[in-house]
């Protein structure tokens, strides 16, 4: 008991161990970072594509760069850590897989999110830290919900009609597809043509908010969706 009395007076721990204004700041900081980060990665990121094999990974990093920037917040190499944390990440890049480009830039995001949070100066305001995380979560939503959707997506397919390859049918073509895939066709460009087997390899281009369930061809090479 009285070790006990001798550790709680201890000028040394206490300043350590029972300083409540660093640990209310880690707590609010560390609020913001999760609400962040769940807003980008599940109503943005999952809610788009569907994907949940990365959210897990997300979310974790997202953590354990938080907290791993904040411990070691005091050394005096702040940007020089921050920085190290990009390359680090960058030259990994999780060598079991390759990972596509958009979950390399979804990556990087938390990771930057993670990094502001925690290595921000103490001089600087919650309410400039809350804005920047703010203007982060606009853009992405932005980005990924208004300016994506309108543009068109892109898929190459093997095509077996051969007949209608000739430009006075091109009209026809479109047709056939639309009625087989059920996509709008806006544009195609023909590819590989192979006689032997009658048949030629087309990319075509639709508008993918009217087809969200069909991959485009950076996503075939995901093995997550396997």
């Amino acid at each position: 008991m009285e070790l006990l009395n001798h550790l709680l007076n201890s000028s040394n721990l206490s300043i350590n161990i029972l300083n409540s204004s660093s640990i209310l700041d880690m707590i609010l900081r560390y609020c913001l970072n999760m609400v962040v980060t769940v807003f980008v990665i599940n109503y943005v990121y999952f809610k788009t594509t569907g994907k949940r094999s990365y959210v897990f990974t997300f979310i974790m990093i997202s953590t354990t760069v938080f907290f791993l920037c904040f411990l070691l917040g005091s050394i005096d190499l702040q940007l020089g850590f921050a920085l190290g944390l990009f390359a680090i990440f960058g030259i990994i890049r999780y060598r079991t897989d390759t990972i596509p480009i958009r979950e390399m830039t979804y990556l990087f995001l938390v990771i930057t999110i993670s990094v502001i949070n925690a290595l921000a100066r103490r001089d600087v305001s919650f309410t400039d830290i809350a804005f920047t995380n703010v203007a982060l979560m606009a853009t992405t939503w932005v980005m990924e919900k208004v300016w994506m959707s309108r543009h068109k997506a892109r898929r190459t397919i093997v095509y077996d009609r051969l007949d209608l390859i000739h430009p006075s049918k091109h009209h026809l073509l479109k047709e056939d597809i639309k009625n087989r895939v059920g996509v709008e066709i806006i544009d195609f460009k023909i590819g590989q043509i192979d006689f032997t087997k009658n048949s030629s390899r087309l990319t075509i281009f639709y508008k993918e908010n009217l087809t969200s369930n069909i991959l485009s061809d950076a996503d075939l090479n995901d093995k997550s969706l396997e």
